[in-house]
Order: structure tokens, then C-alpha cells, then sequence
């Protein structure tokens, strides 16, 4: 009898650490993907537009195959994410293999007058080759206007990765606006915004959210003029973002700069901003063959 107890009480304990240790591995397994962007908080899925939802290492995106572009991106910034020995030099911009229907290829943006815009930014994803190739795919792109990309689009990128340093990890959302539908396109029918949006969220020991809205233009403006709140964004855009984030009505119904400047001690000095030239991107200009006719003559 004791022989038989003590046999079943071996079984139990060799059952229970059996199950313990699967448990253990299935929270490293589900921990590890969090840390690689396992998106928490998505948008909820457009019911007004088509969407393709694709996960990639470090953003999750939706695809838009009728404006040929992303309905919105989505990630997590955390403060190891902004740093990294990985750099964007050597990467090239590639199609999108696995978006359904139509999409976006190099020859769109050749002499196009737009620059190809991140919506996920490399510098946010330093820490990963693999995460880093993966925002040169075209379906993380938007024809952007060269001075805004170069300019205020930056500095807002810039800030968030500040942002992410301060806070430990946000939670940022951007994407393009169309005001009426699709009014232009690229060659392969790549819709051209006419706006763009982007919403960060920090959830630290005072919870906050801010909304930004950028017109596709060169204009420079001062940090504030672009702030609204994450609702005026979800009006724009008609998309709903953040779902199941704590506080969520709270967060998203007010917006102050203010709560945030602090990241930065030089936030009010004169920082080094790439220069307003009002020049076209979309790859090499074609040479003006009768100017150059000119000038042998002379």
C-alpha cells in the first residue's frame, strides 16, 4: 500500500513540474513575441474601406488595395528600440510581396515629385536588420512631399524616439488622409495623400495621448500648430484606434504639448533641422539635353 501511495505521489510531483515547465516556456514564447511588436491596443478593423492586415517584426499594418497604400501602420516604441548598431544605408526599397491585389513598385516614385515616406520609420527599429529591411517595403510608404518628409515629419519622428527614451515604450499610429477619396495617383496607381496623421500614446504614471495632423505640403510650422487630440484624428480618418487601452475615452479626448516637453531640455533652442531647398524628389532628374547643348557651343 505505501509502496503504490508513494508511487502516485512521484507521479503527481513528475506531472507537476511537467506542467510547470510548459507553462514557463509558453509565457517566454508569448513574452518574446511582445518585445518583437506583438501589436496590444491595434486599431480596430475599417468596416468602411478594404484592409489586409499584415504583421512584420515590428509594426502591423493595414492594407488599403484600392488606394494602393496602408489604411494605417501601427507600433510600439520602446527605449531599446531606438538604440542599435543597425543602420539604414545599405537598404533598398522593395515591392511588397505579400499584399492581396494591387500594389506599389520602385518605378512609381522614379521622376514622381514625391519622396518615398516612411510611416514606420527605420530609426525606430536600430536594434533589428530584419526590422529595419522591413520598413523599406513599399507598403509602409506614402508619396510624401519632399521638405515635410525631410523637415517637420522628421522632427515629429525624432521626438517620439525621445519620447520612447523617457517613457520607456509609446504607442504610435499613423498613416495617410484622403479628404474625398483618392484625387491623384502614381503610375501604378498609388494613391497620393493629402494629409497625414500620426497619434502617440504613453502609458506611464500620467497616462497621454496626442494627435497630429500634417498637411502633404512643404510648409514649416512650429510643433504646436500640427497637435490636436486622438478623437479629432479618429473623426478625419473615420478609423477608431487604441482598442482596449486603459482609460481609453480619457486619453484620446484631450491633447497637450506641454505634458510632453519635457523631454527635452534644448526643445526651445534652435535645433539642427535639415534645410528648405523646395526641390523634387522621385529619383534623378532627367538632364536637360538642350542646356547642355548650350554650353559646348559657348
Amino acid at each position: 500500500m505505501r509502496l503504490i501511495t508513494s508511487t502516485i505521489l512521484l507521479l503527481s510531483l513528475l506531472l507537476t513540474g511537467c506542467t510547470s515547465q510548459e507553462v514557463k516556456q509558453e509565457f517566454v514564447k508569448n513574452d518574446a513575441k511582445s518585445v518583437k511588436g506583438e501589436a496590444e491596443y491595434l486599431p480596430a478593423k475599417p468596416s468602411d474601406r478594404a484592409s489586409q492586415l499584415i504583421k512584420r517584426t515590428a509594426y502591423t499594418l493595414s492594407y488599403n488595395k484600392e488606394w494602393v497604400n496602408c489604411n494605417w501602420v501601427y507600433w510600439k516604441l520602446t527605449r531599446e528600440h531606438c538604440n542599435g548598431k543597425n543602420q539604414r544605408q545599405n537598404e533598398k526599397f522593395t515591392e511588397d510581396n505579400e499584399v492581396k491585389g494591387s500594389k506599389a513598385t520602385h518605378q512609381d516614385y522614379v521622376q514622381s515629385g514625391y519622396d518615398r515616406g516612411h510611416m514606420c520609420p527605420a530609426g525606430d527599429n536600430k536594434w533589428s536588420k530584419e526590422a529595419i529591411a522591413e520598413t523599406f517595403k513599399l507598403s509602409n510608404i506614402c508619396p510624401q512631399n519632399h521638405n515635410l518628409n525631410t523637415g517637420d515629419w522628421n522632427d515629429l519622428e525624432q521626438a517620439c524616439r525621445l519620447w520612447a527614451k523617457t517613457y520607456d515604450e509609446v504607442y504610435i499610429v499613423c498613416g495617410p488622409i484622403y479628404n474625398n477619396g483618392v484625387q491623384k495617383r502614381l503610375k501604378n496607381k498609388v494613391g497620393v495623400p493629402d494629409a497625414f496623421f500620426k497619434c502617440v500614446v504613453r502609458l506611464n504614471d500620467k497616462p497621454s495621448g496626442l494627435g497630429f495632423i500634417y498637411k502633404n505640403e512643404g510648409k514649416h510650422h512650429d510643433m504646436e500648430y500640427y497637435v490636436c487630440s486622438i478623437d479629432d484624428v479618429e473623426k478625419r480618418t473615420g478609423l477608431d484606434f487604441f482598442k482596449g487601452l486603459p482609460n481609453e475615452a480619457a486619453i484620446e479626448s484631450r491633447a497637450n504639448l506641454n505634458d510632453w516637453k519635457h523631454y527635452d531640455p534644448d526643445y526651445n533652442k534652435n535645433r539642427d533641422r535639415n534645410k528648405f531647398d523646395d526641390s523634387k524628389s522621385g529619383g534623378k532628374k532627367k538632364k536637360n539635353k538642350n542646356k547642355n547643348k548650350n554650353k559646348k557651343n559657348r
